[in-house]
């Protein structure tokens, strides 16, 4: 064993926030090819708070006692046989497949890491790595060409508020549909904003006049049957969250694993680095007030990531 101990989230049913619990556990040592990283951020993400209430059991379901989380940034404090180009102190960021990066430390193959840049925050390094993925399988599900009206709901949320400035850098015409609050960000980013609720499909036909040619869906099935009412072509039409509706209409549903890479979480890396696209970071909270993260994400309005500080 390393010997080092720290706290780690924990639920050991499924259920509301209530469940989550900060628990002491001991860390073991670093398996072969993997290094022991003290976490210094780690994203949440909507996904997280499906699995603990039980939505996702038939695809993915839990063992109990279940940790969380699979963002994270943090330091390299152990390392284990066969580890080369990573050493104790490096900085890191990437992603954990154990539902674990919720805790102080945690085990990570160096296949899914990479070094942190110093341009980076420990919050936006912390979480990057969903949201990346999310972004990058969307926008390729629907293939934009440069030119392109792309309409986005949910477009200041987490995963949104990436998903509108790719495309933007993509060369594509974007319309993101967002609470007014979150209106000047989005204009502010090229982005043309549209409020939710009723009106949507004239303002958005009013920016569009000539239609509009794919929709990304990361909100719920509504947004769906919204693209369809604009004639967007269902094999245009990428959703993240609307499993079932995708299905009776044709539409995609491309998951963020067919992303899951080094190469694409250092892409985004590289884009967010150089200040060609920004992580807006909504709220950081200590990792023993998790309960009140996850409300604040699940009220659904969040904009930008928020991040859990251990």
């Amino acid at each position: 064993m390393t010997g080092l101990h720290g706290p780690a989230v924990r639920f050991h049913e499924y259920g509301d926030v209530s469940v989550l619990k900060v628990e002491d556990t001991e860390v073991r040592s670093p398996a072969r090819g993997e290094v022991t990283v003290r976490v210094r951020a780690a994203g949440i993400n909507p996904g997280e708070a499906a699995i603990r209430r039980g939505d996702l059991h038939h695809l993915w379901p839990a063992r109990f006692p279940s940790g969380q989380g699979s963002d994270l940034a943090g330091e390299i404090v152990a390392v284990g046989a066969d580890v080369e180009g990573m050493c104790i102190g490096d900085p890191v960021m990437g992603w954990t497949w154990e539902r674990a990066s919720h805790a102080a430390y945690v085990n990570v193959p160096t296949s899914q890491l990479i070094t942190r840049p110093d341009a980076l925050s420990w919050e936006v390094a912390g979480s990057l790595y969903v949201i990346a993925c999310a972004t990058h399988a969307a926008v390729t599900a629907i293939a934009p060409s440069a030119g392109d009206v792309v309409v986005v709901s949910a477009a200041a949320g987490g995963v949104g508020s990436l998903a509108v400035q790719y495309l933007r850098w993509l060369g594509v015409h974007t319309i993101g549909i967002a609470s007014a609050r979150n209106h000047p960000w989005l204009a502010d980013h090229g982005v043309r904003p549209v409020s939710y609720g009723e009106g949507m499909a004239d303002s958005i036909r009013t920016i569009a006049p000539s239609g509009v040619d794919a929709f990304i869906d990361l909100y719920g099935p509504e947004y769906v049957d919204l693209a369809i009412d604009l004639g967007v072509p269902a094999d245009r039409i990428e959703t993240i969250i609307s499993f079932q509706r995708a299905a009776e209409v044709g539409a995609l549903s491309v998951g963020s694993e067919s992303s899951s890479s080094l190469a694409v979480l250092q892409e985004f890396t590289d884009l967010v680095s150089t200040g060609q696209l920004d992580i807006p970071i909504a709220e950081r909270f200590p990792l023993t007030d998790v309960q009140s993260a996850f409300r604040h994400l699940e009220k659904r309005h969040t904009h930008g990531k928020i991040v859990l500080r251990p």
